[in-house]
């Protein structure tokens, strides 16, 4: 990784911060209907030595508290000091999502399939357009921290593209419990990460709408051993072995579920299970319907379907195919 620092002084959003420095910048959006304007903050350390600049987003999506919550965490215990180089933190990319506790941006589009933006275009679009010019070519390296969608529960995973070994050596560094293959989806950040040449590491973990502290820790100690690589991380942390074995998922697919009904999930998240094991039940509301639910192959189990009821036909359990 190169060092970003050539010159002494950062200037971001028209701030110039210089090295030693902290600053918290407002990247302004737009306005409500109100004309209250609505602006994301971003919080900046800068180190008074020389080295990389490091971008932490999280709150993409804005319903992703997890991801918000892993952020949050690296500021408030101050990990995002660097020992050297540049830190920059945006706890709550989409804030027009998490104000209404809603994945999309209040025009109704997913801020993650809008990169690299337009100019002109809808107001996600504008944003990803602002972003992607004003924010990301600052950076040398991204992380970026995602949950499951709507009732879906992720296991604690790095997602990469296969084939790209420099960023797969710094997904083993962060050391997720899994490491998925994963391709890289048109007009996403990651997708805009790539075309401009920035290595870019997507977590994923939990579920929207809810905190869950084993996920963040899983997040907050990847993204120390990060910056124990890059020699950024402050000399008082100390960063734990994890007691697991991460785990590559080359492959997997979806189990759907064959009957509509109440779904009674009866395995942890993670788990390693056999084709033909049983994993769940599908009951009708009036005790006259049992369907045993069992694993459709032999793998492990990386996402599970929380919802109390599902549909014929809805994606349940994520399992490995390796």
């Amino acid at each position: 990784m190169r060092d970003s620092e050539k010159e002494d002084v950062l200037e971001l959003l028209n701030h110039k911060i210089k090295p030693g420095e902290s600053a918290r910048v407002n990247f302004n959006t737009a306005k409500l209907y109100t004309t209250t304007a609505v602006e994301v903050p971003i919080l900046i350390e800068r180190s008074i030595n020389p080295g990389p600049t490091i971008l932490i987003t999280g709150g993409i999506h804005g319903d992703e508290i997890a991801g918000v919550e892993v952020v949050r965490q690296l500021i408030s215990k101050g990990i995002n000091k660097p020992k050297r180089g540049t830190i920059i933190c945006i706890p709550v990319v989409n804030v027009f999502g998490f104000l209404n506790l809603k994945r999309e941006f209040p025009d109704g589009r997913d801020l993650n399939r809008m990169f690299p933006g337009s100019k002109t275009g809808a107001l996600a679009s504008r944003f990803a357009y602002q972003f992607t010019h004003e924010i990301l070519p600052h950076a040398d390296f991204c992380m970026d921290f995602h949950t499951g969608g709507s009732t879906r529960y992720n296991a604690a995973q790095i997602r990469v593209q296969e084939g790209d070994e420099d960023i797969f050596e710094l997904a083993k560094i962060f050391n997720a419990p899994f490491t998925v293959f994963s391709k890289t989806i048109a007009k996403s950040y990651r997708g805009a990460c790539a075309k401009l040449g920035k290595p870019i590491l997507l977590f994923e973990g939990g579920k929207s709408l809810e905190n869950d502290k084993t996920i963040s820790k899983y997040g907050v100690d990847g993204v120390m051993r990060i910056l124990k690589h890059f020699d950024m991380l402050q000399g008082n942390f100390e960063v734990s072995e994890p007691d697991f074995t991460n785990i590559l998922i080359k492959k997997s697919q979806w189990m759907r579920a064959k009957y509509s009904g109440l779904l009674h999930v009866k395995i942890p998240i993670g788990k390693f299970v056999e084709k033909g094991e049983y994993i769940a039940i599908i009951t009708d509301p009036y005790g006259s319907f049992r369907h045993k639910v069992r694993a459709s192959n032999t793998g492990y189990i990386i996402n599970v379907n929380q919802s109390a009821i599902v549909y014929q036909g809805d994606a349940i359990f994520h399992i490995s195919k390796n």
